[in-house]
């Protein structure tokens, strides 16, 4: 199914991007590092990926969450948002936290954005595009000022190290934009999304949800590893991508000659150079960097587009299309014609002092409420109870959540 266009709300609003980041963990895996591991040679990977290396985590320190965190203070900060100015914060990711509470949840926290809801939101490789959308839509609408979008992969967690088709290929990191409103058109003018849910099968991780939970004979079998159809997946991309930018190109009244730049999801160089031929488009119009990072999933798009404008590759009233494809099967594309002046403006020393501030008060106030529920529930006990603490506990209770009510003002 197509999603309609996003067209500009009744009441003038637009949504545009005003802030960006990324974070990639430390560790660099090779292609040579992995011919050790597996048989396969760099020109092997180079000549049919264009995969150079990938970045990926080391130990319990670094996870979906801590990439996400960190791509998204650096976007708060290019916005020059306060936390506390965010409505809405959406994490796209197939390699979350956990199962739940959200990734987004724990981002909102860290950041201290504690005015803002949270949710996960799970399209793959298309993830990105989709939270982008519903983004802009909140905007829009006037539901939210302010919206964090953050695509955010520990892929490494979840692959075969073993299966040269698919080790090859992945990486983790993140992005994250921040989508504000404004009067004048510009920013995110329309998307289209798609899916077909009869090649779910193709790329999949077969155990660890509802259908098979994980288990001794589902690790024992390597099940909870990504599993994909390369040939069957490659022929859908090479098909989508260009349908899906044409597509976005006309709903925002452009042709796709006309683009100033396509950030695509990087997976293949093959596919980038497919898709630029049957939109009869230089390919040099398509920014890459999957060199350096490989197939970062959701972060992959976001990511490009951070490293696109610190490379100079966007200036104002450019019209830029970023597409997508993933598991679902899905694609998504989103057309923007840039608002934003680059370099944006100085952000002024204070802000620069203050931020680790902000961040450490973040840390602060969220242990101290975990610690302030925990000594609560000791001291009144369990929740109607009817004695003298039940009692307390109703009426304190009630005095906590007028309390909290008028902080909120």
């Amino acid at each position: 199914m197509i999603a309609p266009p996003s067209k500009a709300s009744a009441n003038g609003r637009y949504a545009q991007i005003t802030g960006w980041g990324m974070s990639v963990p430390e560790k660099v895996l090779t292609n040579a590092d992995l011919a050790r591991v597996v048989d396969t040679t760099d020109e092997w990977i180079v000549s049919r990926t264009g995969i150079k290396e990938r970045h990926v985590v080391a130990g319990e320190r670094e996870s979906t969450a801590t990439l996400a965190i960190r791509a998204a203070r650096e976007a708060l900060l290019v916005a020059q948002v306060l936390p506390s100015q965010i409505d809405l914060v959406i994490v796209a990711t197939a390699t979350p936290e956990y199962a739940f509470p959200s990734t987004a949840s724990l981002v909102q926290d860290a950041l201290g954005a504690s005015a803002a809801g949270a949710f996960d939101l799970s399209a793959g490789c298309s993830g990105f595009i989709y939270a982008l959308s519903m983004a802009a839509s909140a905007v829009r609408s006037g539901s939210a000022d302010h919206v964090l979008v953050v695509g955010a992969e520990t892929l490494s967690r979840i692959t075969d190290w073993t299966d040269r088709n698919t080790c090859v290929l992945f990486g983790d990191g993140a992005g994250a934009v921040v989508v504000s409103h404004c009067t004048e058109r510009c920013g995110v003018l329309a998307t289209e999304l798609g899916s077909d849910g009869s090649g779910g099968e193709l790329l999949i991780v077969p155990s660890g949800g509802s259908h098979r939970p994980a288990c001794h004979e589902s690790v024992s079998d390597g099940s909870h590893f990504i599993k994909m159809n390369g040939r069957e997946v490659f022929r859908f991309a090479t098909t989508v991508m260009p349908r899906a930018t044409e597509a976005v190109a006309r709903k925002a009244g452009w042709k796709a000659e006309e683009l100033d730049i396509i950030i695509p999801h990087q997976a293949n160089v093959r596919i980038i150079e497919s898709a630029a031929k049957r939109l009869s488009v230089p390919v040099d119009k398509f920014f890459v960097n999957l060199d350096r990072y490989g197939n970062t999933s959701a972060a992959s798009i976001p990511i490009a587009l951070t490293e696109a404008i610190r490379a100079g590759r966007v200036k104002p009233g450019d019209r830029m299309v970023m597409v997508g494809f993933g598991a679902g099967l899905t694609w998504a594309a989103a057309a923007l014609e840039w608002g934003v002046p680059i370099p944006t403006r100085p952000l002024p020393w204070w802000r620069r002092v203050f931020s680790p501030v902000l961040w450490f008060f973040a840390g602060l106030r969220s242990a101290s409420i975990r610690t302030e529920r925990h000594i609560y529930n000791q001291i009144m006990g369990p929740v109607g109870k009817d004695d003298w603490r039940g009692h307390l506990r109703k009426n304190t209770d009630a005095v906590r959540q007028r309390v909290r009510a008028w902080f909120k003002r």
